[in-house]
């Protein structure tokens, strides 16, 4: 199958959902409000971090695929994000990470207490507004979700310094940690709309699909990013000991001498042989192969769109995916 290729026609950076995320930056504005300085401090911190935004995104193209605009897709997606932020405020305290999205890390800012506790307070958040939207099946998906996230970050954390990874684990972990929330998303945003199983499932299947090959990218960019670009510091994959899928493609492919170096630096965490790695995994393709893999999961997440009724909003799904596969940070 073809990869579509973005037409004139087609939507150009999401731009005509923007309005629609300017909606949800004003939830989460409002809804992070707290009579308690240190939650507004590091509230605000989050804030002019910015980010992506792509799992209220998500959630909001595959209501207005489906033809919900309901305001209730505003405060769902703050939930997105909420515990989205929530597990990033987690995961830097656990890797130790001091740079996200060009701006220090909030534990680097205001120390690990606080920055544990506050992605506390996001989830207790995105729980009460759950609630609001009296939906069990949405507080089911979501419940499950986070749950099914915290069980791939243990996963992640067990597998830290583990040069046998194999390449079935690592998608294991990525699938729980990552994609997860991008299927959660995905799926919310049907079930707001009343979809019947089949477009709920499909809707679904898309963001496992693309949450996939977003992390894939992501541990491609960590060998071949610009720092300055991506706002984070190359080589923490490798400073963490985790064995991401271009490293077990070297591995696999590389001479028994190459193979060692990247082993040693897995298991060491040693970022002083990050050239000498990121050298290896061009030399014996690795690079290629995961994009080849990223490339998979994206035509398997056009082909779950296809079965969305056709419009813009499906179109931006498709761009969307596509353009995930040449981004730069």
């Amino acid at each position: 199958m073809q990869m579509q290729q973005t037409t004139p026609s087609s939507p150009q950076g999401l731009a005509f959902v923007e309005h629609e995320l300017r909606e949800v930056d004003a939830v989460i504005k409002q809804r992070l409000s707290s009579s308690v300085a240190l939650v507004g401090d590091v509230a605000q911190h989050i804030i002019a971090a910015g980010g992506k935004r792509l799992r209220p995104t998500l959630l909001l193209l595959c209501c207005g695929a489906l033809g919900f605009q309901g305001q209730s897709r505003f405060s769902m997606a703050a939930v997105i994000e909420f515990i989205h932020t929530a597990t990033l405020l987690h995961d830097d305290v656990v890797d130790e990470s001091t740079l996200r999205r060009g701006l220090p890390t909030a534990n680097a800012k205001f120390g690990n207490p606080a920055s544990v506790l506050i992605g506390d307070f996001l989830y207790s958040r995105a729980f009460q507004m759950m609630v609001e939207v009296q939906d069990m099946r949405i507080m089911k998906v979501l419940a499950d979700a986070t749950n099914v996230i915290a069980e791939g970050e243990v996963m992640q954390l067990m597998n830290m310094h583990n040069a046998d990874l194999t390449e079935e684990g690592y998608l294991q972990v990525i699938r729980s940690k990552t994609s997860k929330l991008f299927e959660a998303s995905a799926q919310v945003g049907a079930i707001l709309a009343g979809a019947s199983p089949a477009l709920e499932a499909a809707c679904a299947d898309f963001g496992q699909a693309l949450g996939t090959a977003f992390q894939v990218i992501d541990d491609v960019l960590d060998y071949t990013g610009d720092a300055a670009v991506m706002g984070k510091n190359l080589g923490d994959d490798l400073r963490e000991g985790k064995a991401t899928l271009p490293l077990i493609v070297a591995m696999q492919l590389g001479t028994p001498a190459q193979r060692d170096t990247v082993r040693t630096a897995i298991e060491q965490g040693d970022t002083q042989m990050l050239n000498e790695v990121a050298s290896i995994v061009k030399s014996t393709g690795a690079l290629d192969i995961a994009l080849e893999s990223a490339a998979r999961e994206i035509h398997r997440a056009i082909r779950f769109a296809q079965h969305l009724p056709p419009g813009q909003h499906t179109s931006a799904m498709v761009d969307l995916a596509t353009r995930s596969l040449v981004r730069t940070h």
